[in-house]
């Protein structure tokens, strides 16, 4: 027998019968063959008409199925069939305990084929009665950007229809309390202690014996009784941490005619703590496929289990997206159907995907961590801490987390956030997921981590002392994810002087003149405020000063035609911290902050030589000189003694002068600070004296193993420009007398 169930229909809806602005989502049924000894059933493979979230339901709401449910199914796309995969059927009870009991559902992506096959096992040796395969297509519609109109809450609807709603506790007060606390039974007071149960980090097997333990408080078509506010609350309360964004039902186009029913919230208009889920679905999604998979799951709950809307209050797809769920206002104490027995005093939030085999991206942890510090932040519930939880419900925890059983009635201390499995017999969320919670709980409770202030730009650093003229960039970074953060401040000398959003990593700042330390304080969304360490800034605006101006002397080196080897020197300081010295003209080199000289060669010419002193804040100052080298050939010399003129091209004007005898002489005369003399050498050359201005100021020996041409050989430097005379002289060295001279060099 095949069921067709149109959710979209009715007087009054949009094209093809949908609420105007929402997209048409329609559910299926096949009932599946049962085997007479009811082990087993199946639904045999066939075509269908489109589909993309597929569950296994049956009539009573607290059966299980402890064998396997498993389905394949052909992609709409490319025809093939995929392999089996497996449903999740040994369910404790998550709605209100009436509708149908059933698997997680699964998206499978657009398909149009499907076969199904139940094997009862273990504690469970038959299935349950009215079992069948629901298919749901939720349409492609994409999310706009409208606003969701108020829910009016029905006169009529005067009572909570999913579960009881016992008197509120006080939560505890010890809010570090991170691991999963024992449960308390009526004997036990609130307070007493026992050793906490960690999340597990093992696979998570549901207790065969929770799945035949105490049966919940009424029957399937019996509910609960209730003790619920038969009105809406107004808007609820203002939260400590800020709302995250997330896409409301409007805008992931839920259809509001298939759930006409209204909503009803917790008494005393109170969440005490959010329980954490997974849908089960595959991880096989993508990130557009978000809206589709949320309709998915609604059209599943809403017309495959007949409940009266979406049983989560938030879900998370893996990018990191969050929608909205259950109607009644993301910011009222709306009641959801997702922990039976717990309903009535917890809020809930459900990853999208299956996290028995692999974990769930850090963006969507990130953002169940924002919705839930949010939710519980609006009643002054610390996401770290613990609460006192009342049973509505007989029921169990996994074994996992202790199989611990309580009655109606009692009283169970958890986690403000827990797992699915804390409080109902279910491996929800998942054996990847339980080690994340406390994860999940530092994230939306804890402070920022990781805080360190990591430059400051604006100038220059020595050690780790920034230098800035009056304005300065501070950079920071955290290792916590920049969504959990809500602000960032910049600190001077303890003082806020700058604030940004969470996402920020840094700031301007002006400082007077003067040492600061800077720092930055983070606020996580829990309002828990960190402080970083502090940096030292020193704010100046004065430049370096020249102690010694610019030089130009002449050095030892092959001089050339077009280039005279020079030596510029100079001297700069700075109050604070000199950073470098650049010589911009006649050509670019920078220079650390003990560098005093540098070697260069310079054209016979007039040459101004340009440098700028910076300090580390950016301050800088400059200074010139202007030089000119001249080349004095021999020509201009005033000879004495025998030369003869020798001629080469590897000479200075292709010539020069050279002499064998004893006390032969040339002099130059010029005015200027700096003169060399060049020569010409090799193994035979000999001496010469030189004098200056009248006095022997050295003996120069030419001789040379390798042969050498226009060797600056020596060369004197004087503070001032004046007028000279130098004198050279040949010694008559014994078996090499001879000397070739190629002339005078000085600088005016």
């Amino acid at each position: 027998m095949l069921v067709i169930q149109s959710v979209a229909g009715g007087p009054g809806g949009g094209e093809d019968g949908a609420k105007p602005g929402s997209t048409r989502t329609e559910a299926r049924a096949s009932e599946l063959k049962v085997a007479a000894d009811r082990t087993s059933a199946e639904l045999p493979r066939r075509d269908t008409e489109p589909f993309s979230l597929l569950g296994v339901t049956w009539t009573d709401p607290a059966a299980r199925i402890t064998g396997t449910v498993e389905v394949r199914t052909k992609s709409a796309e490319s025809g093939k069939w995929s392999g089996w995969r497996s449903l999740d059927g040994d369910h404790a009870v998550h709605g209100d305990g009436t509708g149908r009991g059933g698997t997680d559902p699964m998206w499978v992506g657009p398909s149009k084929g499907v076969e199904a096959r139940v094997k009862a096992g273990g504690e469970v040796t038959e299935l349950p009665a009215g079992i069948r395969l629901d298919m749901i297509d939720p349409g492609t519609g994409s999310v706009t950007a409208m606003e969701p109109a108020a829910f009016a809450l029905p006169a009529a609807d005067t009572e909570i229809t999913e579960q009881n709603t016992p008197a509120t506790e006080t939560p505890a007060t010890d809010p570090a309390a991170t691991a999963e606390p024992p449960l308390t039974t009526p004997s036990a007071t609130a307070s007493t202690e026992a050793p906490p149960v960690t999340d597990p980090p093992a696979t998570i097997q549901p207790s065969p014996s929770a799945t035949t333990g105490p049966a919940p408080t009424g029957s399937p078509t019996t509910k609960p009784p209730t003790t619920a506010p038969t009105t809406a609350p107004t808007a609820g309360p203002p939260s400590t941490a800020p709302r995250p964004p997330i896409v409301t039902r409007a805008e992931w186009k839920a259809d509001e005619s298939m759930s006409p029913e209204g909503p009803t919230y917790l008494p005393g208009d109170k969440v005490k703590a959010v329980t954490v889920h997974h849908t089960s679905l595959t991880n096989d999604y993508t990130c557009a496929e978000g809206p589709a998979v949320v309709r998915g799951v609604y059209a599943y709950h809403v017309v495959s289990q007949k409940w009266k809307d979406i049983g989560y209050h938030f879900l998370v797809d893996k990018c990191g997206t969050i929608y909205e769920g259950r109607k009644g206002g993301m910011d009222r104490p709306v009641v959801g159907a997702h922990a039976y027995g717990f309903n009535s005093e917890t809020s809930s939030v459900s990853l999208m995907g299956n996290f028995m085999e692999v974990a769930p991206t850090q963006a969507a942890l990130n953002s169940a961590a924002r919705v839930a510090a949010w939710k519980l932040g609006q009643y002054g519930v610390d996401p770290m801490g613990t609460t006192v939880l009342t049973a509505g419900a007989a029921g169990a925890s996994i074994p996992a987390l202790g199989g611990q059983k309580w009655n109606v009635g009692d009283k169970v201390t958890r986690n403000t956030i827990h797992g699915h499995g804390h409080v109902t017999a279910t491996a929800c969320p998942g054996t990847k997921m339980y080690p994340l919670l406390n994860n999940i709980r530092e994230l939306a409770g804890g402070s920022v981590s990781g805080l360190a202030v990591s430059s400051v730009t604006g100038g220059g650093t020595v050690g780790t002392t920034a230098y800035v003229k009056n304005t300065a960039t501070v950079n920071w970074k955290a290792t916590t994810p920049a969504p959990l953060i809500a602000k960032y401040e910049v600190l001077v000398n303890g003082k806020a002087v700058a604030s940004t959003a969470g996402t920020a990593t840094s700031a301007k700042v002006t400082l007077a003149a003067g040492s600061h330390q800077i720092a930055v304080r983070a606020t996580h969304i829990s309002r828990k405020t960190v402080t970083s360490a502090a940096r030292t800034v020193i704010a100046e605006t004065t430049p370096p000063v020249f102690s010694t101006k610019p030089t130009v002397a002449l050095r030892p080196g092959t001089v050339d035609a077009t280039a005279v080897p020079v030596t510029l020197g100079w001297k700069a300081t700075d109050a604070r911290a000199l950073r470098d010295v650049r010589l911009t003209q006649p050509l670019a080199k920078v220079y650390g902050p003990t560098v005093t000289a540098a070697s260069h060669t310079s054209k016979p010419a007039a040459t101004t030589w340009s440098l700028t002193a910076y300090d580390q804040a950016g301050n800088a100052a400059t200074a010139a000189v202007a030089a000119t080298p001249v080349i004095l050939q021999e020509a201009h010399a005033v000879k004495t003694g025998a030369w003869s003129t020798k001629s080469s091209s590897s000479y200075l004007g292709s010539k020069s002068y050279s002499s064998a005898t004893k006390n032969a002489s040339l002099t130059w005369t010029f005015t200027g600070r700096s003169a060399a003399w060049v020569v010409s050498r090799a193994a035979t050359s000999g001496q010469a004296n030189v004098y200056v201005d009248g006095k022997l100021v050295k003996t120069v020996d030419l001789k040379s193993t390798a042969t050498k041409y226009r060797d600056a050989i020596w060369t004197q430097t004087w503070a001032t420009s004046a007028k000279h005379t130098v004198k050279i002289v040949v010694v008559g060295t014994a078996k090499r007398p001879t000397i070739t001279t190629d002339g005078l060099v000085y600088v005016k």
